[in-house]
């Protein structure tokens, strides 16, 4: 088929060293947990042989240790490791000859976790559980070793080539940055005797795989390190990976542990392209851009003005695995696009847990979660449109169930329509948007403004009734609750509440902080203005001081509300927020001014303003607004209903369990109900 001509050149064919890739999307690396499964070979098969037949040019798989200190995860280090890896590239390759797929090798350094992690020096990275031990000479050969072994080893299980990660404060990284690489002997000190080490890793690798095989090399282009990479060591890292026969450079941005975030949802569409655009300049050989490029015509506008020549898109892989035929076909309205919310992603990668996808609850778990054509096609009435019902209304339509949705709202989305409304949370637009065309497209039956009850579900004879009628916020048992200064987070979102200038808000989840966030924000988005971003975060991407932010002072705009985040529990404020993200929320509201407080009993609500008690310190806290975000309590009434009348019926979502609403469990539950209907 004729890709669709807006997006030219994402369809057009590059040439990298001897070998040709059909487009210019790839998937990018990430370690999802399946490689350290007991059915690795099946799962990682079936994971992305979806993704090869979705129409990606070329995959990288996650990363794959080269050597024991590398940490708890997969490593490729033995002939029995390689027959695994085999029965991947043979499937992926059966299914889809014209895809490449390429194994990334990642050396965690001192990232990984374990006491014998090693870095060129003994610096405990911020981050790290460890305090690394240094390299000798002889360890610093045995590593260089074990990344051609790995390699040669990749190359005989049928890989098509090899992505080696030297950014992101991994292993080869620390050897580049003076901060981690402390050594006074030749592998340290100067600049070219920092860059040693991955050149020798470089002419090792090329020299085990021959020159046929794709050699991917990814830098850290921006480290975002206070005296990281200055730019012309980026670029001559660049030229000389290239001079020693790397076919492809990938543009990394940030170190873990850096005080930039570079992947969350804040993060504007394609942020950092810009740096890669101005390296490409640099070289004669191909270059990955990357990082929040998250829709076929953002990656067109990034190729168009010669950001790129491949446009890595990782975590969208995980939402649609068809997003790079949808964009072929013009199908771009029905593109489950990336939130790049990190909930069931990286948050899960980052605490051992096995990656998935928030809108896609499939990701990963496409041996366990199939759709098929239901047995018997039944009549369903779901009720409530918010994420649970959507899940489940869509899924079941697409295996051939008659399902009408129904929603008291005059739109879709529940308590999406809330989180859509904070700064930085916009791209929940896009799920709405999915949603409402997978409606159209399976003629779903979709009754908004209709109020139903059990009686007259009986009546319309369904087979089975699914409740989603998700929550309804908590109201405190205390004191003045109903005060005029006590207002609602739903009424403050909707902005059917005013709000003072002096502010408490009760309950500190993500609700607390994402009011907070609303409250105290002033001006664009930084999510929607790359120059507002780069001011929020100290980011200079004009000049490119060391890592892009030494010497760069961020200041966020806030709108000079005194605001107060509350919470019962002792624990820090905001220590339940997600582990990718949570720090970005509550670093840019303490830029803000807002105090944080825990250990709070909330005692009354007055003229007077707030009383609590303070870790057993009574205080008074004159206020303006007290904003109630103390939880949420199931909204069953609809299912107790429905089983007193016989009806068969379950529960979903937040009317399943309310607590600290999730929309990632919703829909996994949702999803897990509608394929076993």
């Amino acid at each position: 088929m004729t890709p669709h001509p807006r997006y030219p050149h994402v369809f057009s064919p590059l040439k990298i060293g001897n070998q040709t890739v059909k487009n210019r999307i790839l998937m990018g690396s990430m370690h999802t947990g399946l490689e350290d499964q007991p059915d690795a070979a099946e799962r990682l098969s079936a994971y992305f042989v979806e993704r090869a037949l979705g129409g990606v040019g070329m995959i990288i798989t996650g990363g794959i240790g080269p050597h024991p200190t590398a940490g708890h995860g997969a490593k490729l280090i033995t002939q029995e490791d390689a027959a695994m890896h085999a029965r991947v590239t043979d499937a992926v390759h059966t299914a889809a000859p014209d895809v490449k797929i390429v194994m990334q090798i990642l050396h965690t350094g001192p990232l990984a976790g374990t006491p014998d992690c090693v870095a060129p020096s003994p610096v405990k990275s911020r981050i790290g559980r460890f305090a690394p031990n240094e390299l000798t000479e002889e360890g610093i050969a045995e590593q260089i070793a074990a990344f051609a072994n790995c390699a040669r080893l990749a190359k005989e299980a049928g890989y098509d080539g090899i992505e080696i990660i030297g950014s992101a404060g991994y292993l080869i990284s620390t050897f580049l940055v003076e901060k981690t690489n402390q050594r006074t002997d030749r592998w340290g000190g100067s600049w070219d005797n920092r860059m040693r080490f991955p050149i020798e890793v470089v002419r090792a690798v090329r020299a085990a795989v021959g020159p046929d095989f794709i050699f991917v090399f990814r830098i850290s282009a921006m480290d975002m390190l206070q005296g990281g990479l200055a730019w012309d060591e980026v670029v001559s890292l660049a030229k000389a990976l290239e001079a020693e026969g790397v076919d492809v450079i990938s543009t990394h941005f940030c170190w873990h542990e850096s005080f930039v975030p570079t992947i969350a949802t804040m993060v504007p569409r394609a942020a950092f392209t810009q740096v890669t655009g101005r390296l490409r300049k640099e070289l004669s050989i191909p270059v990955i851009t990357s990082n929040r490029i998250n829709m076929p015509d953002v990656a067109e506008e990034v190729l168009a003005r010669g950001d790129a020549d491949l446009v890595s898109m990782a975590r969208p892989m995980l939402a649609d695995a068809d997003l790079v035929n949808k964009a072929r076909d013009g199908r771009e309205d029905e593109i489950n696009t990336c939130i790049a919310c990190n909930q069931a992603c990286l948050d899960h990668t980052f605490t051992g847990k096995l990656t998935s996808c928030l809108v896609n609850a499939r990701a990963c778990r496409e041996t366990e979660i199939t759709v098929r054509p239901a047995s018997a096609a039944r009549r369903i009435a779901v009720v409530g449109a918010g994420p649970a019902g959507l899940a489940y209304a869509t899924i079941a339509a697409e295996r051939g169930h008659a399902v009408t949705l129904f929603d008291a709202a005059g739109q879709i989305g529940g308590q999406f329509n809330l989180a859509k409304q904070i700064p930085g949370k916009e791209e929940f637009h896009e799920t709405l948007r999915y949603f409402a065309r997978r409606i159209e497209v399976l003629g779903i039956d979709l009754r908004l403004n209709t109020r139903v009850d059990a009686a007259g579900l009986k009546a319309a004879g369904f087979d089975e009734v699914i409740v989603a009628t998700g929550i309804t916020p908590r109201v405190p048992a205390m004191p003045g609750i109903d005060h005029r200064k006590a207002v609602s987070y739903v009424d403050v979102i909707n902005g059917k509440a005013a709000v003072g200038q002096k502010v408490a808000i009760m309950g500190a989840g993500g609700i607390g902080f994402d009011v907070a966030e609303l409250i105290t924000h002033q001006g664009t988005s930084a999510a929607l203005d790359v120059d507002v971003f780069a001011r929020e975060w100290g980011v200079d991407f004009k000049n490119h001081p060391r890592g892009g932010v030494t010497g760069i002072e961020p200041h966020v705009a806030s709108n000079g509300r005194e605001v107060t985040l509350l919470q019962r529990k002792a624990t820090p404020v905001g220590a339940g927020l997600g582990k990718t993200t949570g720090w970005t929320h509550r670093l840019t509201l303490q830029r803000r001014g807002v105090k944080m407080v825990s250990g709070v009993d909330y005692i009354r609500i007055d003229d007077d303003g707030l009383h609590l008690n303070v870790n057993g310190e009574p205080t008074l806290m004159d206020v303006d607004t007290v904003i109630v975000c103390a939880g949420q309590e199931p909204a069953r009434g609809l299912y107790d209903d429905l089983v007193e009348l016989g009806v068969p019926a379950q529960l979903i979502g937040g009317a399943f369990e309310a607590a600290e609403l999730d929309a990632k469990r919703a829909i996994k539950q949702a999803t897990e109900l509608a394929v076993a209907a």
